[in-house]
């Protein structure tokens, strides 16, 4: 299982205490693989974009209407944490619905 998310992300490191066996993957220093960024999307669409991040909002109108693949592909920390995959499987965020998911 990998948690695609930021190593400071409060939401990240929660995930990582109730989910032992996951394995942290920075998205900052080493990115999100093409093919997960594509099934994410496929499956998450636009949720994928945080939008309430500082990073998007020191963003310009134009550089906002960006398809998703190209602003996660510039800015990663953009991307809603955590991305968990565990095999064909995703979940994204750690509210309540994930973590009985997960439990």
């Amino acid at each position: 299982m990998k948690l695609y998310g930021l190593k400071n992300c409060d939401s990240c490191r929660k995930a990582l205490k109730a989910l032992p066996e996951a394995q942290l993957v920075d998205v900052r220093g080493e990115g999100v693989p093409a093919e997960v960024l594509e099934q994410a999307l496929e499956q998450f669409g636009d949720r994928l974009i945080n939008t309430r991040s500082t990073t998007w909002r020191g963003l310009d109108e134009v550089q906002r209407a960006q398809p998703a693949k190209e602003l996660l592909a510039a800015h990663p920390a953009l991307m809603k944490r955590p991305l968990i995959v565990d095999g064909a499987a995703m979940w994204l965020g750690w509210d309540k619905d994930v973590q009985a998911a997960l439990a």
